[in-house]
């Protein structure tokens, strides 16, 4: 068993390849919130900050609950996780995990003063869904419901939550622009079932990806991606924001490039396509939120 530093080891933990995942919607957010008019910088940074503490606190959550449970052990394929290698022990990553999501919770409050009830609720339930989806009795995630959960949280949530704490309302558009964003960050969840399928059915882990299987995952991720792509084009064709919102699509090639991967790739060569899909959803989210703010 390797060693590492405490500080390499918190590093590890926190995944920050991962963390683009909570940033992506908080741009698209503020990007419509700026092209309406309303942009608040202290509400947007603070949505940042609150959506970056809610995935750090739900990739601690996942990194001990997994390992308590069996799914995270030697036959592990992807980045090491710190508590299946003793580099931090169950109880401190369980500390640091309420910490992390204390600090989610007071960036809430002052959301909530700023914007009212809802963003309260909204945080409260974050939370529940991060925590949930690993830990508990009986962890969502262990039953094919996670990808569902990122698509909400991580597209409805954080897209239309970033532009409610600016606006105090939520538009149509912003609803349109969750949906890539949504798919997209699904899409990650995708790639990472996918190469833990055989990890996961030994361990009882029903992912959605262990239900569907290796072959018909593969055409999920597909799909989403087509889904990403489509929505900017009906958002234009339709009329409800002008070329400026096709953006995205010079991120297309990066698109087409990981289609062709995820087609063949397998065991720890989807760890690539892991980091590039992290890294298609950040293009893709600035270049969205530059699209709806000009």
């Amino acid at each position: 068993m390797a060693t590492v530093s405490a500080r390499s080891a918190w590093w590890l933990a926190i995944r920050p390849a991962t963390l683009t995942a909570s940033a992506a919607p908080v741009f698209v957010g503020t990007g419509a919130a700026w092209a309406d008019g309303v942009f608040a910088p202290g509400p947007a940074i603070a949505a940042l900050v609150g959506a970056s503490l809610l995935q750090i606190g739900a990739n601690f959550a996942n990194d001990v609950f997994d390992f308590e449970r069996g799914a995270d052990n030697e036959d592990r394929l992807g980045p090491q996780r710190a508590t299946q290698q003793g580099w931090i022990s169950a109880p401190q990553m369980k500390r640091a995990m309420w910490l992390a999501f204390a600090g989610a919770l007071l960036t809430g409050i002052y959301l909530t003063a700023v914007a009212g009830w809802p963003v309260m609720a909204l945080g409260l339930l974050s939370i529940a869904a991060a925590y949930l989806y690993t830990g508990g009795p009986k962890p969502y995630g262990y039953l094919g419901l996670g990808d569902l959960s990122v698509f909400v949280f991580f597209g409805f949530g954080a897209v239309a939550g970033t532009y409610f704490v600016q606006a105090q309302d939520v538009s149509r558009l912003v609803l349109w622009a969750a949906v890539p964003i949504g798919a997209l960050a699904t899409a990650i969840l995708v790639v990472n079932n996918l190469r833990d399928i055989e990890t996961d059915k030994r361990a009882g882990k029903l992912t959605l990806a262990v239900r569907l299987g290796d072959g018909a995952t593969r055409s999920y991720y597909l799909a989403l991606l087509v889904v990403a792509y489509f929505v900017p084009l009906y958002l234009w064709w339709r009329g409800l924001d002008d070329a400026w919102v096709m953006m995205p699509w010079v991120s297309l090639p990066l698109a087409l490039r990981l289609a062709s991967r995820m087609r063949h790739e397998r065991g720890l060569a989807l760890n690539g396509c892991l980091v590039q899909t992290a890294r298609l959803e950040v293009v893709f989210g600035l270049l969205f939120a530059l699209g709806l703010a000009l």
